[in-house]
């Protein structure tokens, strides 16, 4: 018999059924009302700008507003990526390069049809 089972079990935590979400109760890999196929487009406008908080005063670029994807963001990464020449990553849908390339990615992302401001100072 499981402690969950159990009526006069003390249990207070289980990694048994790992971790579930909590509007349909599945496990979190299995989970399909949390995915949504395309985020919300916001305002329509691509913002860059230069941030270095939490990273010991490295500085990094932050495309934000992109109306796409996880996996098409990360083919746009890609792309930003190749055209300044160093690396990034994608996190919760902002694109980081590392270093300040604003203007660099300004004219690409016009280039590709995007309507881009500069954020920040």
């Amino acid at each position: 018999m499981s402690p969950i089972e159990n009526k006069n079990s003390r249990l207070v935590y289980s990694t048994e059924h790992g971790r579930t979400c909590p509007d349909c109760k599945k496990n979190l890999h299995r989970c399909t009302c949390r995915k949504s196929s395309v985020p919300d487009a916001g305002d329509g406008i691509v913002r860059v700008g230069r941030s270095t908080k939490g990273r010991k005063g490295k500085g990094v670029t932050m495309v934000t507003g992109i109306p796409l994807d996880d996996g098409e963001l990360k083919q746009v990464a890609k792309t930003l990526k190749q055209k300044c020449g160093s690396g990034g990553t994608v996190k919760a849908g902002t694109i980081e390069i590392q270093g300040d390339h604003r203007d660099v990615l300004m004219a690409e992302l016009k280039g590709m049809g995007y309507v881009v401001r500069r954020s920040g100072g």
